[in-house]
């Protein structure tokens, strides 16, 4: 399974936004998130970082 769970920064620690994350798309002033079940989440973000060993997208507002 090569899903990666979504982190978002704030107050400088990483808070869990989404798992199974196998879809992160980007829309005007964000992405859309879309996991393995079909759940999907609008995040007024941009990547930040991305750990695929670690199966992370890291996001920032």
């Amino acid at each position: 399974m090569c899903e990666a769970n979504a982190y978002i920064i704030r107050n400088g620690k990483e808070e869990l936004v989404m798992e199974a994350v196998d879809k992160v798309e980007p829309e005007n002033d964000g992405l859309r998130l879309v996991n393995i079940f079909g759940d999907q989440k609008f995040i007024p973000a941009h990547i930040h970082a991305l750990s695929l060993v670690n199966h992370k997208v890291i996001l920032k507002e």
